[in-house]
């Protein structure tokens, strides 16, 4: 079997004279952590739905594992595990129990189920608390029982929609480290407005604007083919002379802009932007030293993924 694990053809969808989807032609491969980025109206949950078999495409075709959403339904969802924004819990069950109720669901029986759900409880790391009522958990531990439900199964695709939504930091960092490790063996499909999240999980990125693909590369890639660059400058904060540096910087050939980002424990820091995409760190660095700062930091950044977003996307709004 091919190692594509979603394949979509001029895929479209009309709601009457509503273009919700415009001939998306996108394929992942098996592996691949996607995240999916729109705007709202951008129909990116249009698209999720005709790949998970709630809806069917007007037009073009979706395979998802080798398998047709319209002709073969039912084996394409047997290919997919989903955690919906709102994860659907019966939070009086024991986790254990909730996740044999997940593994009957999906026709595992007997020693099948005890072995598939004893992996799943291990890849979300949920070993100590599977005794325990869901309700009595944490939200980070109920995303993960979320997570391991969609898992039961061992699907080749696994789609998630927000899954770090009102989470804590600490708890968003281990519900990634699970997308991450279950994201070696399966591809993963995740749909998110929170774009650093993606910077930091996804292999790849497709953004959706009016229905129609605009980007569709690594994060890395997205941000080099961006254009300009950006240069951040740390300094220590010495008062007045370190406000100064903002039109010493200014000056300095081939600046176009420079903002003030920050003041906090006695550091300054400072955003260039080229007017062209040179590297002005030779000349911001003697810009430093000739105005006697104290220099704690200089780097060179590609523009970031929301500063992306919002040039494919803006005015692009459904």
């Amino acid at each position: 079997m091919s190692d594509l694990v979603i394949e979509a053809k001029d895929l479209t969808k009309h709601y009457g004279d509503f273009v919700a989807i415009d001939k998306l032609n996108f394929s992942v491969k098996l592996g691949e952590i996607v995240g999916l980025l729109g705007t709202n109206g951008a129909c990116k949950s249009t698209t999720m739905k005709i790949l998970t078999c709630y809806t069917a495409p007007t037009e073009g075709s979706a395979r998802v594992h080798g398998h047709d959403v319209f002709d073969s339904p039912i084996a394409a969802r047997e290919a997919i595990g989903y955690l919906p924004e709102n994860t659907p819990l019966y939070t009086e069950m024991l986790v254990y129990e909730y996740l044999e109720f997940a593994a009957d669901m999906r026709g595992l029986k007997g020693s099948d189920a005890k072995r598939q759900i004893k992996r799943a409880v291990e890849q979300t790391s949920l070993g100590d608390v599977v005794g325990k009522e869901i309700r009595a958990l944490s939200k980070g531990y109920r995303q993960r029982v979320g997570l391991a439900q969609a898992l039961v199964h061992e699907p080749p695709l696994l789609i998630l929609d927000e899954p770090m939504s009102g989470l804590d930091p600490n708890q968003a960092i281990e519900v990634r480290d699970v997308i991450k490790t279950v994201g070696k063996e399966r591809t993963v499909i995740l749909s998110t407005h929170n774009l650093p999240e993606v910077q930091v999980t996804c292999d790849r990125v497709l953004i959706i604007a009016r229905g129609k693909i605009v980007a569709d590369d690594t994060p890395k890639a997205l941000s080099d083919r961006a254009g300009r660059p950006r240069f951040l400058i740390t300094l220590l904060d010495e008062g007045d002379k370190t406000r100064g540096a903002f039109q010493e910087f200014e000056k300095v050939g081939g600046v176009d802009v420079v903002r003030n980002l920050e003041s906090l424990r006695g550091e300054q820091v400072f955003e260039v932007i080229p007017k062209a995409d040179d590297d002005l760190r030779p000349a911001l660095f003697r810009a430093v030293v000739a105005g006697n700062h104290t220099l704690i930091g200089l780097s060179r950044e590609g523009q970031n993924l929301e500063e992306i977003f919002r040039q494919l996307t803006v005015g692009k709004q459904a």
